[in-house]
């Protein structure tokens, strides 16, 4: 079972010889180790197209609109696979100025939408897309998404990516921010952050090949 926020926080605590906390905000330090945590999350998070951040969310469509809100989407994520599910078909991710073209020359026609693009973000910074044909009736729309978990704040909250990951690489960023003391040496610690990083994504490619590449960082 992954570990919260919390126990990640102590856990690195434990591996800098600090005292622990009963939360992340009790002292100055352990807040800067909460942001390192964080800052560790979302760099382990864009290594990879990780299974536990993979999100299917539906778009229904009204007949004559073109517009639509991705709910829960935010704006940072990636894209796996989009589908028709009505009508049983894979839609295909076109160009911003292909589908401006599409809706805004002649009368644009309105049938089973098989083009999307992404076009801006709604009032709560969802993604908003644009489809094509322009729906003639409802259909269900299946976007299948890797979303980045929202900035940890809360204690009890548990980390979606492997925690090991991310308390290695929030204790690399704790070395750097404290200098040498005797112990492991940041360098040392980053780089068993990176081997710990690449095992990992070995082990998962295995059972997604169509992850089969990573962002080294």
């Amino acid at each position: 079972m992954s570990k919260t926020y919390l126990q990640a926080v102590n856990d690195v605590l434990v591996r800098l010889r600090e005292v622990q906390v009963s939360t992340v905000t009790q002292t100055s330090y352990s807040t800067l180790i909460g942001r390192f945590v964080n800052d560790a999350k979302r760099q382990i998070e864009d290594a990879f197209n990780w299974n536990a951040l993979f999100t299917n969310v539906t778009v229904t469509t009204s007949a004559g609109v073109s517009s639509y809100s991705v709910t829960g989407s935010g704006s940072k994520f990636r894209v796996s696979d989009v589908l028709n599910v009505t009508s049983e078909i894979p839609m295909q991710n076109i160009s911003f100025a292909e589908m401006n073209r599409y809706l805004s020359f002649g009368t644009p026609a309105q049938n089973i939408p098989t083009y999307f693009a992404f076009n801006g973000v709604d009032g709560s910074y969802d993604t908003k897309v644009n489809v094509f044909p322009i729906p003639d009736t409802v259909y269900s729309l299946k976007f299948s998404l890797i979303i980045p978990q929202a900035e940890l704040s809360s204690d009890s909250t548990v980390i979606k990516v492997s925690e090991d990951l991310v308390i290695q690489n929030a204790y690399a960023r704790a070395l750097v921010e404290r200098g040498e003391d005797g112990g492991l040496n940041s360098s040392e610690a980053y780089a068993l952050y990176r081997q710990m990083l690449s095992d990992y994504i070995a082990l998962e490619a295995t059972r997604y090949p169509e992850s089969q590449e990573f962002i080294a960082i």
